[in-house]
């Protein structure tokens, strides 16, 4: 029979390792996922904070329309398309038109002849009467049939000019850079323009979009045109965009009591995610001042909640701050930590607590 008491006394030892694994996880490698980084006082921008919703600014959307009655021929635009200045929109069948204008320009060429045979009879009623060979009144008799054939060639022309007018009018072009946002006819439809203007699209143009905010009265007196402005909305609030103060009304509105200003702005970055009706929450920089800053990248977020890690007792910490300002990689702490303090940066979020080494 063999003994039992090693196989036990191994069972032992081996449990024993497994519970000590267990209660003792390994070190984290803090140079792969932990740096730190200090709390510094710097310059920051003093901002306004506000509200503001994203709107089409005057004349970003154009209509566009036929000045003539007809068929229309061919229709080259859908929405959602992008068109660009000059570019065909519609054309109107214009056979009728190009048959006026040949017969108007056909005018034109029988009245050009009738000027040139009143200006040849004018010519010998001269001769003639310089040898007191015709009637003392012939050479003004021709004068005046000379006159009136130049003024219905005069007629004649102009009226061959409407109709040459009209005819460029038959081919409608788009008169700015951007989206068909709408198409209010179809090929083969029959427009008339005689009592209004049919719209054929709705052209939005490319910088259509601004920002309009809501400042307060308290702080509209630091609000200047040119000041820089940050904002972001609800529907993409891990993107910052960018813009400028361009306007700033004259006239408050009042909202449930209380005084505000409209303050118009200039969006400079892209816009290609935003639409129309969007909300705005808008930083607007007044002036620079002194504040504890952070790598942005030290900031953690857990619902409402924003925090960093510290260091204590060789372990990782949470403590709560209230971020303020962002910029250049870097965010304002108002509260919640002192200058020269170590906050740690961790590429992988760590649990409650973690067995760290001393930095």
């Amino acid at each position: 029979m063999r003994p039992v008491v090693p196989v036990i006394a191994l069972a032992v030892i081996v449990a024993a390792g497994g519970f000590w694994w267990a209660v003792s996880p390994p070190a984290t490698d803090d140079a792969s996922t932990v740096t730190y980084a200090t709390v510094e006082s710097s310059s920051v921008a003093a901002t306004v904070l506000a509200t503001g919703i994203i709107r089409l600014r005057v004349g970003a959307e154009v209509r566009v329309g036929s000045q003539l009655s007809g068929i229309v021929e061919e229709l080259n635009v859908i929405v959602g398309s992008r068109i660009e200045q000059g570019e065909i929109i519609a054309r109107i069948d214009s056979r009728s038109l190009e048959a006026r204008l040949a017969q108007a320009n056909a005018q034109v060429s029988v009245l050009e002849q009738e000027v040139r045979r009143a200006e040849i009879q004018l010519e010998r009623a001269r001769q003639l009467d310089s040898k007191k060979l015709a009637p003392a009144n012939d050479v003004e008799d021709r004068s005046l049939d000379l006159a009136e054939a130049q003024a219905r060639l005069e007629k004649a022309r102009k009226d061959a000019a409407v109709v040459r007018s009209d005819l460029q009018y038959a081919v409608i072009r788009a008169p700015i850079s951007g989206t068909v946002a709408s198409v209010s006819t179809q090929k083969g439809e029959t427009v008339a323009a005689a009592f209004n203007t049919p719209t054929f699209a709705t052209i939005i143009a490319e910088d259509a979009l601004e920002l309009v905010a809501m400042v307060d009265e308290t702080d509209i007196g630091t609000v200047e045109v040119g000041n820089a402005v940050t904002f972001t909305v609800e529907a993409h609030p891990a993107i910052e965009f960018t813009g400028v103060v361009k306007q700033i009304a004259p006239k408050g509105t009042i909202i449930s009591g209380v005084v505000n200003f409209e303050v118009m702005i200039d969006i400079t970055s892209s816009v290609d995610v935003l639409k129309p009706d969007m909300t705005a929450n808008v930083a607007i920089r007044t002036a620079e001042r002194q504040a504890l800053v952070v790598p942005s990248r030290a900031l953690q977020r857990d619902g409402f909640e924003q925090f960093v890690y510290i260091e204590k007792n060789g372990e990782l910490v949470r403590r709560p701050v209230v971020a303020g300002t962002r910029e250049g990689g870097y965010t304002e702490v108002r509260q919640g930590l002192s200058a020269g303090e170590q906050v740690a940066i961790v590429s992988d979020r760590p649990s409650a607590s973690t067995r760290l080494s001393n930095p």
